[in-house]
């Protein structure tokens, strides 16, 4: 993979969830010593400084993991489901969340008492190694965001992100955004009003199309030229 492009907004998917690498006894205790919480759209599952006590597990839906700022917050991931979160909260001496995450959609997540999930991790090493592969993927991509948030030209930014959401998100060239024109605008580290005006060169070169929420990317190769180029 390389270091930076058009894939490092989002968190990396497994296509084998690294639950199915448990017993059916550590699956068990997974199962009594967590609990499923429904979360509408908009609302916050864990606040950046808040106790760590958990780590959640999406089931459903779709969030941002973000780092708070003033005046901007700065977005590190969108996460659709199937994805761990927290796992960074893990590290010895540390007891608190990194970052917050919120909802894009209606979600699902499941919170995993995070000293149980420890002990998981000491007494399964297939599963540790999952993890620690969840961990360093993770790693990468944060050098791929900051290498494209301090490399690249503001075109080339939102490139990365619009082929990021129609091929690891959504996998179609044409969905509904239900990212704002503000969301953009953290995701990318620019202004709304450059994300608006961009958008609306992207549209006039016939690059993508735009219908209120639903964008359909038009010209694959002149996107990516443009993500290529930065």
């Amino acid at each position: 993979m390389p270091l930076s492009g058009p894939d490092t907004c989002v968190s990396f998917l497994y296509e084998l969830s690294c639950f199915d690498l448990l017993t059916p006894q550590e699956k068990e205790l997974v199962d009594t010593q967590s609990v499923l919480v429904n979360y509408k759209k908009g609302e916050m599952v864990c606040k950046q400084g808040s106790f760590a006590s958990h780590i959640m597990y999406l089931e459903k839906g779709l969030v941002k993991i973000y780092l708070e700022g003033n005046p901007k917050d700065l977005i590190l991931t969108i996460t659709p489901q199937k994805n761990l979160m927290g796992l960074q909260a893990l590290f010895e001496g540390n007891n608190t969340f990194l970052y917050s995450i919120s909802t894009y959609t209606d979600s699902a997540v499941r919170l995993i008492d995070i000293q149980i999930f420890k002990q998981l991790l000491k007494q399964n090493p297939l599963f540790a190694y999952r993890i620690i592969n969840i961990l360093n993927e993770s790693t990468s991509q944060s050098y791929g965001r900051f290498f494209s948030l301090t490399h690249k030209q503001l075109h080339g930014r939102l490139a990365d992100i619009l082929l990021c959401l129609s091929r690891k998100i959504f996998k179609s060239e044409s969905f509904d955004l239900p990212l704002t024109r503000s969301d953009l605008s953290d995701l990318t580290s620019m202004s709304t009003e450059s994300v608006i005006r961009i958008m609306k060169d992207f549209k006039d070169d016939g690059i993508i199309d735009i219908n209120n929420k639903s964008i359909t990317l038009l010209d694959l190769p002149r996107l990516e030229s443009i993500s290529a180029k930065g």
